[in-house]
């Protein structure tokens, strides 16, 4: 007997800016999925959403209180950062799941009490770290599990590229503490290491402003420790002319050149090495003669690949979530992990000292 179809799903977006009108995009092409509120409290968005029509809110609050068919079964918080927690929390209230932009938390402290919060209750939360349901980094991830490389040893991750004059123009604040690739960019590519290689232990960092002389850093590099041994390495700069970012690389976003023969992560192991987004892999052939070693050949293959849209994928995870049929990729939890990442390479950097992101969870405070 053929199976009822799913009823379609009430999605509420909060915040009405790029990454917001995003999701509504694939909100209104998704067949599960029809929006039900836009919540913004600028003046243009009432404009936006009655184009849309749809209602229109100010607050999460006043939409909770109005009862009617813009009640929400999911909401997506593609608000400001620093909005992430009270939104997360006010629909935790209502017992209403939310997918929740990243960073998960602007600040350790404001994470931590999100984390504290839920872990009482039992609403389901996504963050939108959306690389981790990216095709190619789940073909990286299980060819890593499933052993194709043997015991992972160590990975070199790059993100470098060139932010033109214009990007600054366009904020001045992107010139200042806070505005360079370590708070803007870092967190994506901590996420995508702690999902290829498990949980970081340490990191120790070195910072540049040398070509930019902005009050933030344009350059910087790190090198990393994981629970399970590996050793890592990671380039991270907004003004060079390279093409080794995932942007570039990965072709998911179409808005960037796409450089599909370079890569911005190698994982390498004791059986072989894997490179990403490419997915090349090289392997000792299993029926080489003699004992394997830096003169015996290669057996080299490009790993299958499904490709989807990231941001899709997302989606359609999310109203899997609301429906009970999942759990979360990524939860509250889990996200804080990577946003503990980045800030123990913002200290790093301040005191020239080793972090370990054990001690930075215990003393969010510490300077």
């Amino acid at each position: 007997m053929a199976q009822p179809a799913a009823a379609v799903l009430d999605i509420a977006v909060a915040g009405a800016g790029v990454i917001g009108r995003r999701h509504i995009e694939l909100i209104q092409a998704s067949p599960r999925t029809r929006l039900c509120a836009v919540v913004d409290p600028q003046p243009a968005s009432r404009d936006f959403a009655a184009s849309l029509g749809v209602p229109h809110f100010d607050s999460l609050e006043t939409l909770f209180a109005t009862p009617g068919e813009a009640r929400p079964q999911g909401v997506i918080l593609a608000t400001p950062n620093h909005l992430h927690v009270p939104g997360a929390l006010a629909c935790a209230r209502q017992g209403v799941p939310a997918l929740i932009e990243k960073p998960v938390a602007d600040s350790l402290e404001a994470g931590l009490r999100l984390a504290d919060a839920l872990a009482k209750q039992s609403t389901p939360m996504l963050v939108g770290h959306h690389r981790r349901h990216s095709g190619t980094l789940q073909a990286a991830r299980r060819a890593i599990q499933a052993g194709l490389l043997g015991r992972v040893v160590t990975v070199a991750g790059s993100a470098q590229f060139y932010k033109p004059a214009s990007y600054f123009a366009q904020g001045a604040w992107r010139a200042q503490a806070g505005g360079g690739p370590i708070l803007i960019n870092l967190i994506h590519e901590m996420d995508n290491l702690r999902y290829l290689c498990g949980e970081l232990e340490s990191v120790h960092a070195l910072a540049s402003n040398a070509v930019r002389q902005f009050a933030v850093e344009d350059t910087a590099v790190m090198t990393l420790k994981f629970a399970s041994g590996v050793l890592g390495t990671f380039t991270l700069s907004d003004t060079v002319a390279s093409p080794r970012s995932w942007e570039q690389t990965s072709g998911e976003n179409t808005a960037y050149a796409r450089y599909a023969s370079q890569d911005c992560y190698f994982i390498a192991g004791t059986q072989g090495s894997l490179a990403v987004p490419t997915l090349q892999a090289w392997t000792h052939s299993p029926d080489s003669r003699g004992e394997p070693g830096w003169m015996t050949p290669f057996t080299e293959q490009t790993l299958a690949l499904e490709a989807m849209d990231p941001l899709e994928a997302q989606l359609d995870h999310f109203c899997d979530l609301i429906d009970g049929r999942a759990e979360p990729i990524i939860t509250v939890a889990d996200a804080l992990q990577s946003l503990l990442a980045v800030e123990a390479v913002r200290r790093s950097i301040a005191t020239g000292e080793t972090v370990a992101l054990r001690d930075l969870a215990a003393n969010p405070r510490q300077p």
